[in-house]
């Protein structure tokens, strides 16, 4: 009787071993992949069509293919899709990033159109694409969904792919688009989220005025609460450092600090049923304003790249994770009986997705250019395709909120629900590989002198620049200097220059309340023996 059962156990305890070993083999490869990801687009760095999304995506693919010939069809990636890993480890640190890396000014100069395309736009696009597929599924018979299903749809195909949009926009050739599409992307990203929970939080089945106010109410606050609860934990963290001087004992401290205080922000958000994508993205933004400025200059130099390389990597893992992916054949085994519906299904979502952004992004970009005095800040109608064409592109979060609609821990059973999974890896591989390819060349027959063209929008000192700034003329994104703000040069320029912008009373109220307690250029803590001490008498301090 004891021989059997210490038999049962060591067979046990030897298959344990057995699945730790194949996990252990499964992240060696998987680590060797992202090296080549690496490599790979390093080498392809200056090619017109490729980048290293579209790399990652590609490489993630052709694995795919080799693990599902060399088991017998039986799985295709080493790693299953995890909608947790994805929304907890890997979005964090990439929309972290943008918002610390992102110029300020820039952005928030252009906030209006932004949070117009970003939120308006996403509830434009959700309807219409919600609408289309109520309409063409119905008569399509792909399976049992339901009006709650329907409208996740809208919410999921609205989400785009912020995350290749960095890829394929260059922030210096191009700020005023790279500020509207990622901007936007990062508010639609947020949106589409809370979307699609007050979707699955709400009992749709019986619409009323009554629902429909405590939807709008509900989506109201998450966006306004998950905005200050990241300026706070952003603020918090300036204060900290500033107060306790971190930096006198140890870079690392300083830098695990904001580190930390940064997933804390997104973590918190989670908590407490916001959005954490807007949260960690306006935290990253006040910290670069306050929480950066605080810091050492060794410390300044570690954070700047830390962020960046954590955000570079967590991109290259999404995309070859996802790659790999999309060949699972539990998935794909449900539609080969019916490969013209899962066509079909495809097609219609990509042409919903085109036509909702079409008709949020020219008639939205006419009212934002109605508010513009300068011909140099409306928005071009070349400008306007690239907009709307660089926001076509669909990604993780597309692919993980339709995990969490029609999958069950990663599995489904239902016919209908595999449909929906394939036909979204579809689109979003479609999209990624046709749209992102695209881009580049885009930009370079509509606007073939970007660099020249957008100049005025960028660093540059021009007047044209201080017409009407919201926040003052773009600069470095960790360059908050009020001297960005030119003298005028004549008296035509001073009369059409107004002397009372936002930036001006921003800058008031900053200087009187914000940074004598939290800090900010013009705060440098003091350490003995570093750059900071030979340069503390040629910039002002606040005590």
């Amino acid at each position: 009787m004891v021989a059997s059962q210490l038999a049962v156990v060591f067979s046990k305890l030897q298959t344990l071993s057995t699945s730790d070993h194949a996990s252990v083999v499964s992240m060696n490869l998987f680590v060797a992949l992202l090296c080549a990801c690496i490599v790979i687009g390093h080498l392809l760095e200056e090619n017109r069509w490729m980048n290293e999304s579209i790399t990652a995506l590609l490489i993630g693919l052709c694995t795919g293919v080799v693990i599902l010939l060399t088991s017998g069809g039986k799985s295709s990636h080493l790693l299953v899709f995890s909608e947790d890993l994805f929304f907890i480890y890997l979005l964090p640190p990439i929309i972290f990033n943008a918002g610390f890396q992102v110029k300020k000014k820039q952005f928030f100069r252009n906030f209006s159109t932004i949070v117009l395309f970003g939120a308006v736009g996403t509830l434009i696009s959700c309807t219409i694409i919600s609408l289309g597929v109520i309409q063409f599924f119905k008569k399509m018979d792909i399976g049992s969904l339901d009006i709650g299903d329907f409208l996740a749809i809208g919410a999921i195909f609205a989400a785009t792919d912020s995350v290749c949009t960095l890829q394929v926009l260059n922030q210096d050739e191009t700020p005023l688009l790279y500020s509207l599409v990622f901007g936007e992307g990062v508010v639609n990203d947020a949106t589409s989220v809370v979307l699609f929970n007050a979707i699955q939080s709400f009992d749709l089945t019986n619409i009323n005025p009554r629902i429909a106010l405590e939807f709008i109410g509900s989506f109201l606050y998450l966006f306004l609460a998950s905005t200050l609860l990241g300026v706070v934990v952003g603020l918090v963290s300036a204060y900290i450092i500033k107060k306790l001087y971190f930096g006198m004992h140890s870079t690392d401290r300083e830098f695990a600090l904001m580190l930390l205080m940064a997933y804390l922000s997104y973590i918190m958000a989670e908590l407490f049923y916001l959005s954490g994508i807007l949260t960690v993205f306006f935290c990253g933004i006040v910290m670069s304003h306050y929480t950066w400025h605080n810091v050492t200059e060794s410390s300044r130099v570690t954070t700047k790249h830390a962020f960046a390389t954590l955000s570079f990597v967590a991109e290259i893992f999404i995309f070859l994770y996802v790659g790999m992916d999309a060949l699972d054949i539990e998935k794909w085994r449900f539609v080969n009986d019916r490969p013209g519906t899962s066509v079909a299904v495809s097609s219609v979502l990509l042409a919903l997705v085109m036509a909702g952004r079409a008709a949020f992004v020219f008639p939205l970009s006419f009212l934002s250019n109605l508010t513009k005095k300068s011909a140099s800040e409306k928005i071009s109608f070349r400008q306007q395709i690239i907009i709307w064409w660089a926001g076509l592109m669909r990604g993780a979060v597309s692919v993980a909120l339709a995990y969490n609609q029609f999958t069950r821990a990663g599995h489904t059973q239902l016919q209908g629900n595999a449909i929906m999974i394939t036909s979204t890896i579809t689109v979003v591989l479609f999209s990624t590989m046709v749209f992102g390819i695209m881009t580049k060349p885009l930009i370079r027959l509509l606007l073939p002198h970007s660099k020249v063209t957008t100049s005025m929008l960028s660093d540059s000192s021009t007047p044209k620049s201080i017409t009407v700034p919201f926040l003052g003329s773009g600069q470095n994104s960790f360059d908050d200097s009020p001297a960005g703000l030119l003298r005028p040069s004549s008296i035509r320029a001073l009369l059409t220059t107004p002397t009372h912008t936002v930036h001006h009373y921003w800058r008031k109220f900053d200087d009187a309340f914000m940074r004598p307690v939290f800090g900010g250029r013009g705060f440098v803590p003091f350490v003995p023996g570093s750059p900071t001490e030979r340069s503390e008498h040629n910039t002002p301090q606040w005590q």
